[in-house]
């Protein structure tokens, strides 16, 4: 695909949750796979996630001294102007140092100091947004970057329609085999054949509610026979450790963090999860029957739209945050004890998943650097 003599260079800035990081280090796996001495440095916000889990993947990254608007009158607000100038003004020095070929903002803090630069300097850029309602970041971005990678159709809405390409979102190729890893997972997670395993996963960071709503529940699922791998996220890891061990030798298992999530969706025959965009990208990948328990807490009740994508074609079943301690594990041993719901929330997720996703955007990247 390159003909070119020098190898790209490529900047990719964002992050702040996994739903951010991990579409980010699947695009920049692709280009390595179609161009292995491209040349990728990665640009977060000093103090998140990204910082720790991009290196982790194998890419440097530098961090930016910025941070988001809260919605209450804090002293991170007052000094937010600062860092946005602050960060401009060292998103010029990245840019003049590393002299990329193209950028690449895939939401979260840092992408808006980043591609605002990366724009004034005429570098060719494309942002990546994951949700079906578009982040604050991203629609500010839209009207000076060159395309704009979406995950859901009629994005018009937030971006200029001449700029948008449908690719879906990029997630890690590990999911896409998961389902031929059933063996490999059963023993991992030290789980038995012969009984059904719910998966519960709140997000990178944990879901408070869903891990209270599993806490109440675990009696009940144990009780009905069921094996559970459940993320908490670090918060709720303390309480979820005290609650599970009366049922340890019933397959019920807790996790902090789960690295190995091929693995989760290769045994897990029912998944409740909140409904991020790349938790939703994933469950179609991994063609998996799904509760979704949207997150209140996020801008623009986005996740809340991102489910019923999936509702409306009937590939998912949906449990609101208010009634999730009631009803979601009552739905969940419901679903379990269902094969034929199974197999049809399976066939229609399917449907939706876009495997091809971080090929096609790193097909557009490289086409704007030609």
């Amino acid at each position: 695909m390159s003909d070119r003599k020098r190898p790209y260079r490529v900047i990719i800035s964002g992050g702040g949750t996994g739903g951010h990081i991990y579409p980010a280090v699947a695009i920049a796996n692709q280009l390595k796979a179609v161009s292995p001495a491209a040349e990728i440095l990665f640009v977060g916000a000093k103090g998140r996630m990204e910082m720790t889990r991009v290196p982790e993947a194998g890419y440097k990254i530098v961090g930016l001294w910025i941070s988001g608007l809260q919605r209450r009158l804090t002293l991170d607000n007052l000094s937010f102007p600062l860092k946005v100038l602050s960060s401009v003004r060292q998103s010029h020095k990245i840019l003049k140092e590393f002299k990329p070929d193209a950028v690449v903002g895939v939401g979260g803090y840092a992408s808006g100091p980043l591609l605002y630069a990366a724009t004034a300097r005429k570098i060719p850029s494309l942002i990546q947004e994951q949700n079906s309602y578009a982040g604050i970041t991203n629609k500010l971005l839209a009207r000076r970057v060159s395309k704009v990678c979406v995950a859901y159709p009629n994005m018009e809405a937030f971006f200029p329609a001449e700029k948008l390409v449908l690719t879906g979102n990029p997630v890690r190729n590990d999911i896409m085999d998961s389902h031929a890893k059933r063996q490999e997972a059963l023993e991992h997670f030290g789980l038995k054949p012969t009984h059904k395993t719910i998966l519960v996963i709140g997000g990178s960071l944990g879901a408070r509610t869903l891990n209270q709503s599993i806490a109440a529940g675990l009696e009940k699922i144990a009780a009905a026979g069921y094996q559970l791998i459940w993320q908490t996220g670090k918060a709720f890891f303390a309480e979820a450790q005290e609650a599970e061990r009366p049922y340890q030798d019933k397959g019920i298992k807790a996790f902090e963090f789960i690295r190995r999530m091929d693995l989760a969706y290769a045994v897990a025959d029912v998944v409740i999860s909140r409904a991020g965009a790349l938790s939703i990208s994933e469950l179609c990948l991994a063609a998996k029957p799904a509760i979704l328990v949207p997150s209140p807490n996020v801008a623009e009740d986005h996740q809340t739209k991102n489910a019923m994508a999936l509702v409306q074609q009937e590939a998912a079943l949906l449990v609101r945050d208010a009634d999730a301690r009631a009803a979601v594990v009552a739905a969940a041993l419901q679903l379990a004890a269902n094969e034929q719901e199974q197999q049809r929330l399976a066939t229609n997720i399917r449907k939706l998943a876009r495997p091809n996703a971080a090929s096609d955007i790193v097909n557009e990247l490289i086409s704007l650097i030609k």
